[in-house]
């Protein structure tokens, strides 16, 4: 029990600039303690906040994360434990890391694969293209590994997933998510989905064969590639998890972006319904 309570501390502590950075807000050009938010303006003091909008305030990580997204306690507890797994020490950002891929090793190849295809429910020539292309490899630890390629196709990043016994998710070191995304896409795609993470998009790409399905690495409402994209004059949709975090995320990023869609997962995500349909 003094473990939880001391990890609820910690993450009441998370310095709150992170928080709102995390959420896309923006830091006032002349005010330093003022951010702009879907919520509207809110002012920061230490640990305290203010949205003078709403005339509505409180104190630390969680309260904040409740009032930005929208969720419960329990849910903005799970929210800040997906974001912040070990609390940021300082309202700093981190000095950027350089970017460390994992080196490939094909004789991995086979158990990535079989995860992709058996567990998954991706199709075999769905994994051999990305593999083929250069975006999927293996590492020497058997994780699947999807690049996130920036301006001319250059890597900018990787998201990383165990398929060995122990399944987790992470980034290759130095990733930098606001650079570029790992994406699957049909020629001349008329319509952009944008997913939750690779295997989602590639999920998504699998039901929605002639979209262009891209990851934003997590679910985030405001990434600095989206502009961009938006300006193509696509039909854009968020198709971001089917929960409380997905749905929170989704209306900040509609809110950002009022040209976008929603495009919900009948279920929790693009996975799920892929594999249901090979149940």
């Amino acid at each position: 029990m003094s473990f939880l309570w001391d990890r609820l501390d910690q993450l009441r502590r998370v310095p709150l600039p992170a928080v709102l950075r995390e959420t896309g807000a923006q830091r006032d050009r002349y005010d330093q303690a003022k951010w702009h938010t879907p919520k509207g303006a809110i002012s920061i003091t230490g640990m305290q906040f203010m949205n003078w909008q709403q005339s509505f305030g409180g104190g630390g990580a969680i309260d904040l994360a409740m009032h930005l997204n929208d969720l419960d306690f329990k849910a903005a507890v799970a929210w800040l434990q997906r974001y912040f797994p070990t609390p940021p020490d300082s309202e700093s950002p981190p000095a950027r890391r350089r970017l460390a891929l994992p080196p490939p090793d094909p004789s991995q190849l086979s158990a990535v694969k079989h995860y992709l295809v058996h567990d998954r429910a991706l199709t075999p020539s769905m994994t051999d293209s990305l593999i083929a292309s250069g975006k999927l490899y293996a590492d020497r630890h058997g994780n699947a590994v999807f690049l996130l390629l920036g301006k001319e196709n250059t890597p900018v990043g990787a998201e990383l997933r165990g398929t060995g016994p122990q399944r987790w998710r992470g980034m290759a070191p130095g990733s930098q998510k606001d650079l570029g995304y790992f994406s699957v896409d049909a020629p001349e795609a008329p319509m952009v989905i944008l997913c939750e993470s690779a295997i989602d998009a590639i999920s998504c790409f699998l039901l929605h064969p002639s979209s262009l399905c891209l990851s934003t690495s997590g679910a985030r409402p405001n990434p600095r590639w989206l502009p961009a994209l938006l300006s193509q004059r696509l039909a854009v949709y968020c198709g971001f998890d089917s929960d409380a975090t997905g749905d929170a995320i989704a209306e900040q990023m509609i809110t950002f972006h009022p040209s976008l869609g929603r495009l919900r997962p009948s279920q929790h995500d693009w996975n799920d319904i892929l594999r249901s349909r090979y149940a």
